[in-house]
């Protein structure tokens, strides 16, 4: 379905409800820029620095997109998604079932979910609406349930530090909105509806807390203006 949730203004803070699940792949794919090959990158970078048999477990995994992706770059791999909302599991689960691929999907608050050892954790655009107070926390536990040389992929929107490169960054991304065929006024009633909940960290933000919970190799994979991926190893 196409995302038209936000052709009229919205009363209330964004969630990921059922009308968000139902338009979501759409909403994602126009919103975040470069989605998809975002996606077959880290597919990729999974299928070449992954063990056999590797345990990959995809935090915030929304309706599975990167999960299917894995699923079918390699069979061996032992998948499973964490996600709060109900809504969007459900379409995780169905798609899943359409492709035969056996994951595990658990519905839960990350705050609240019991980590297991994995061999890769994911977070694709998911730390950006965790409270600050709690996300050192999370990528600590992330850190703690990695098996030795384990991997952690993050997907984040940034901030610039500087004022003036932040505004034109802001401008060239409203303008990447209009050209998916986003109006002015969508544009301005998401935003809205973001707001304080969608809170986003710097660059260096970012690779301080990645750092701090004990990663000591980390690189950023790829940027598009306020969007960014790292890798980070154990």
């Amino acid at each position: 379905m196409k995302d038209e949730i936000f052709k009229k203004e919205l009363n209330k803070q964004f969630e990921f409800d059922k009308s968000v699940a139902s338009v979501f792949d759409d909403m994602v794919s126009r919103s975040v820029p470069f989605y998809t090959q975002n996606l077959k990158l880290i597919s990729e970078l999974l299928y070449h620095f992954m063990p056999a048999n590797a345990k990959i477990c995809d935090l915030g995994c929304s309706t599975a997109n990167l999960l299917l992706a894995l699923f079918e770059k390699r069979k061996d791999f032992c998948l499973s998604g964490v996600d709060e909302a109900r809504a969007m599991l459900e379409i995780a689960k169905s798609k899943s079932k359409a492709f035969g691929a056996k994951i595990d999907f658990f519905e839960k608050n990350l705050d609240e979910f019991d980590f297991f050892k994995n061999d890769a954790f994911i977070a694709t655009y998911t730390l950006q609406f965790i409270r600050p107070p709690k996300r050192q926390e999370l990528i600590d536990k992330i850190y703690k349930n990695l098996n030795e040389n384990g991997m952690f992929v993050l997907s984040e929107k940034i901030l610039y530090e500087d004022a003036i490169i932040a505004n034109k960054m802001i401008q060239i991304y409203e303008q990447y909105k209009l050209e998916q065929g986003y109006t002015k006024l969508e544009i301005s009633s998401k935003r809205q509806a973001l707001e304080n909940v969608l809170i986003p960290y710097t660059q260096n933000e970012n690779i301080t807390m990645l750092k701090k919970a004990g990663f000591s190799k980390i690189e950023s994979v790829f940027k598009w203006v306020n969007f960014e991926t790292f890798i980070a190893f154990k």
